[in-house]
């Protein structure tokens, strides 16, 4: 079983996603850019993934991203606004459209 520390999230801007390797299993997260915000519209791990922290790996760097990049967050996916909700640290990101 993998360390959740030891879990590697990388950027892969080509495809609008966040992605994490876990044991032979891709989980992402999915957004898009419009101009000043970062929609984000699909969270996704593997069942022999979950409940590992896989999730909030991806979504607490992809939301690191975001605020190094001064962009607005837009959280249509239902996982990343719980995310939000349960870290107030990153409601500032959201977008004043979305609060």
């Amino acid at each position: 079983m993998v360390n959740i520390e030891e879990i590697k999230v990388t950027h892969n801007e080509d495809a609008g996603r966040f992605e994490a390797a876990v044991d032979g299993y891709l989980a992402e997260a999915d957004y898009y850019r419009k101009g000043n915000k970062i929609v984000f519209t699909h969270t996704g791990v593997p069942r022999p993934i979950g409940g590992r922290g896989v999730a909030n790996k991806l979504i607490k760097t992809a939301l690191d991203y975001a605020r190094e990049e001064n962009l607005e967050v837009v959280p249509l996916c239902s996982f990343v606004s719980v995310f939000i909700r349960r870290h107030p640290e990153y409601r500032d990101l959201v977008s004043s459209d979305h609060r």
